[in-house]
């Protein structure tokens, strides 16, 4: 919660730097950023007519599998964000059919976690790799490529399988 009770007046400015606690739900199946872990917060605040509009960038470490050879692993994020917080609540009216309402200012304060929520999870990468260049696992025992570069299954085709089933000879046969 950011106070903002001395910040009525349109155009005061404020920078501030905090470090807020993840909550649940930050993340999806295969990156989240764990409950409790610390996520750095620089912050822009503003007063314009309408409320606070609040600008900064949240910095975490998330905690991940990779998507290709399922090692674990942790990724620094950093995301940027922006949002106006009213000083008055919409009206219905006001708002068009697919608009959704501004978050308000209550009582003075200013509620981040919304805001912080939607936004870490929006840009956490859907699958997450613990380098560019990994292999990943084979497709047919699970092996994990990075550990042997070498790795292989003879697999004859299955397309030339009925011809094995014929007796053809050899070349010389003929």
């Amino acid at each position: 919660m950011l106070d903002v009770h001395d910040f009525r007046r349109a155009g005061g400015m404020k920078r501030l730097q905090r470090v807020a606690r993840a909550g649940e739900d930050l993340g999806n199946a295969v990156i989240n950023v764990p409950v409790g872990a610390p996520i750095e917060l620089d912050l822009l605040l503003e007063s314009v007519i309408e409320g606070v509009l609040v600008t900064g960038t949240a910095s975490m470490v998330a905690v991940a599998e990779c998507s290709r050879c399922l090692a674990p692993m942790e990724e620094s994020q950093r995301i940027d964000f922006s949002e106006l917080f009213l000083w008055d609540p919409q009206l219905p009216e006001e708002l068009s059919e697919d608009e959704e309402p501004l978050p308000v200012v209550a009582d003075g304060l200013i509620d981040l976690g919304p805001l912080l929520r939607d936004t870490i999870v929006i840009e956490l990468p859907l699958a997450p790799v613990c380098a560019e260049s990994c292999p990943g696992l084979c497709d047919i025992c699970g092996a994990s490529l990075a550990a042997d570069p070498e790795h292989g299954h003879d697999q004859p085709d299955s397309r030339w399988a009925e011809l094995k089933s014929l007796d053809l000879g050899s070349a010389d046969d003929r």
